[in-house]
């Protein structure tokens, strides 16, 4: 267990994220809830036994965006340290097979190489965009 800048233990949170691509365009939602809310991320969500990480991802989608993805390949695993807790975050590159609704997000913006910095990232998803510096 990680511990956090004031010493204590940390609790660790191992999450999944969807980086979907479409025409060179990733997808950046806008945290509509929580101590984030406002924030942009990759969409995503917790892992839960006995799920694999490409079926979380599958079903997280599902729940927030109403969407259907494939799983293409895994791109990057980050760790960051938040005030709270300690992310684990699987990051993998997907694409779409449905449309999107969304369900638990204020916004949604697809951005290019131009504009991806364009929003207010959350920290642990600032390590993902370096990483698709040279896919975009």
């Amino acid at each position: 267990m990680k511990t956090n800048a004031e010493g204590s233990k940390a609790k660790t949170i191992c999450v999944v994220a969807a980086i979907i691509l479409k025409d060179g365009h990733i997808l950046a939602a806008q945290r509509g809830y929580g101590g984030y809310a406002g924030y942009w991320e990759f969409p995503g969500g917790k892992i839960e036994p006995p799920e694999t990480p490409e079926d979380a991802l599958i079903r997280e989608i599902e729940e927030e965006l109403k969407a259907k993805i494939a799983v293409d390949s895994h791109l990057i695993d980050v760790e960051y340290d938040y005030p709270e807790f300690h992310l684990k975050m699987a990051c993998y590159l997907c694409s779409l097979k449905s449309d999107i609704s969304l369900l638990e997000h204020n916004a949604a913006k697809w951005l290019n190489k131009e504009n991806l910095y364009s929003v207010d990232w959350l920290g642990a998803d600032i390590e993902v965009l370096k990483a698709l510096e040279d896919i975009l």
